[in-house]
């Protein structure tokens, strides 16, 4: 798949999952969840970015998903949340984006592993990106806390990163720590988890 595409995003990325530490989907492609099934939510906030000529820099997004098995499988449900500081033109470019109109990896993909999918939802979204505490809110419909993994003798913090040399589907070197608090309350989308994988990282779409 070709990366000349119309628009680059270079993004700070809160993501957190159902699956048990470290996330069978970033090894294996099948999730280590109790049930067997992928619900997430990923934060983003855009540090720079543009579709064509639109300046998309300084904007967040979040984005959820319930998939019954593994995410390539397909047959999930998504919803795409945008702040109430973009414009009309900018919402529609994030939108174009997200959903894999305007093509380039990871979203190309992931726009085809939906059957249902709400959105965009324009909120307040209030995200702030730390090494391992990393939390995103939308009052009153998402919540989202991360926390470190703590050395059980010392109690310091196992300062743990996941990396792919080559390159992952959605970032390439994260920070892994695990979930405080993962919920969300929207429509026929509702989960409330603790203590399951949570990364952040720096992702630059398209890749290749």
């Amino acid at each position: 798949m070709s990366n000349q595409h119309s628009w680059e995003l270079s993004m700070n990325q809160i993501e957190n999952c159902s699956c048990s530490h470290g996330c069978g989907c970033q090894f294996g492609g099948f999730p280590t969840s109790k049930d067997g099934g992928c619900e997430a939510i990923l934060g983003f906030e855009i540090l720079k970015g543009h579709l064509n000529d639109l300046d998309l820099s300084g904007l967040k997004m979040v984005f959820a998903a319930a998939w019954p098995s593994a995410m390539h499988e397909g047959n999930g449900k998504g919803a795409l949340f945008i702040d109430n500081s973009a414009n009309e033109e900018q919402v529609g470019a994030l939108a174009t984006i997200m959903s894999g109109q305007a093509g380039g990896m990871p979203v190309e993909v992931l726009g085809t592993l939906f059957s249902e999918f709400d959105g965009p939802i324009m909120a307040d979204i209030k995200l702030n990106r730390q090494d391992y505490t990393s939390t995103v809110t939308i009052e009153g419909i998402i919540e989202v806390e991360q926390e470190p993994h703590i050395n059980p003798v010392t109690g310091d913090i196992n300062e743990v990163h996941i990396s792919f040399p080559k390159g992952g589907f959605m970032w390439n070197d994260g920070f892994a720590g695990k979930t405080k608090l993962m919920k969300i309350n929207h429509g026929n989308m509702a989960f409330n988890y603790s203590d399951t994988f949570a990364a952040n990282a720096v992702v630059n779409w398209p890749n290749a």
